[in-house]
């Protein structure tokens, strides 16, 4: 999983939170109810901090290893922080946890009546990370999005009480779809953390050498191969899509904008003409409204 690879301040629970701003979408906007933010944000706070254990992003200090109980010596040991913070997890449900965000975490957990399975997903996820780092096929990385991606919907859904087996398969592809956009985004930052989200047998049909990827700028093979993953992508949303016709009032306002700014994001991919290798391209705010009140009117 990427993150935004900038060290988080000293304070560990407001240095995370912090980061919602450079998502691709909205994270707890302030048009939602104020108990729906609180959740939001929760579940966001013990993603974001997953995702910052498995990329080697946390604060330089060692705070969150002290709060998870982990000695200096293994500070550094990223599984050994991942178990650490499994084992502080399941206090959510039935102890205290230690770091400040699972407990902020858990009234969200107790009123929502969460289970533990998908935030296990998003450890388990971040520890593949530790152990793979290439996909064969795009059926190996969709198996890592179902860890890495789709508990985040399931856990929105569960915050807003609006789960369905139906809903939840929807939100599947759009969550899927926005872990493959931001994969694309990130292909050199990516590549920097030794891990390829391209799957080797597309790279292998479009003549893609990992050497490829470690250029400043990418050749026409690479950007083709950026033009289809993106496709997958883009039709993956429009798959997922009905899911905002499925709702009404503020979470309907709040879906939208999940696959609004999946969209957005892969309309920027393509204005850059698939170069993603000089940075990541991003949308900005007048597309991705566009894209918002696109969804709105399609319903989907």
């Amino acid at each position: 999983m990427t993150g935004s690879g900038t060290a988080r301040p000293l304070d560990p629970e407001r240095g995370t939170l912090d980061k919602a701003a450079g998502e691709n979408f909205p994270v707890a906007p302030f048009f939602l109810p104020r108990a729906w933010r609180t959740d939001l944000m929760a579940v966001y706070g013990f993603a974001r901090l997953v995702d910052d254990i498995g990329d080697g992003d946390l604060a330089p200090g060692g705070a969150d290893a002290r709060l998870l109980g982990v000695s200096p010596r293994e500070a550094e040991d990223r599984l050994v922080l991942l178990d650490a913070f499994e084992a502080d997890l399941r206090r959510v449900f039935d102890a205290t946890p230690r770091h400040p965000l699972l407990r902020r975490l858990q009234p969200t957990v107790r009123r929502c009546s969460l289970t533990p399975e998908p935030f296990l997903g998003l450890i388990a996820a971040n520890r593949q990370d530790q152990l793979v780092g290439r996909y064969e096929t795009y059926d190996d990385l969709l198996a890592y999005c179902e860890l890495s991606a789709n508990p985040v919907g399931r856990l929105v859904l569960a915050v807003t009480g609006t789960s369905t087996p139906e809903r939840i398969r929807r939100s599947d592809m759009i969550c899927t779809a926005l872990q493959i956009v931001e994969h694309l985004q990130d292909v050199a930052e990516d590549l920097a953390r030794d891990r390829v989200y391209l799957p080797a047998a597309d790279m292998k049909r479009f003549h893609v050498q990992e050497a490829d990827l470690a250029t400043t700028s990418a050749g026409a093979s690479v950007r083709a191969l950026i033009a289809y993953e993106a496709q997958r992508a883009r039709d993956l949303l429009n798959e997922g899509a009905p899911l905002v016709g499925s709702v009404h009032g503020r979470l309907k306002l709040l879906l939208a904008g999940f696959v609004a700014g999946g969209r957005a994001a892969v309309d920027a991919i393509a204005a850059a003409e698939y170069d993603v290798l000089p940075g990541p391209p991003k949308p900005g705010k007048v597309r991705l409204l566009r894209e918002v009140g696109v969804t709105l009117r399609g319903e989907g």
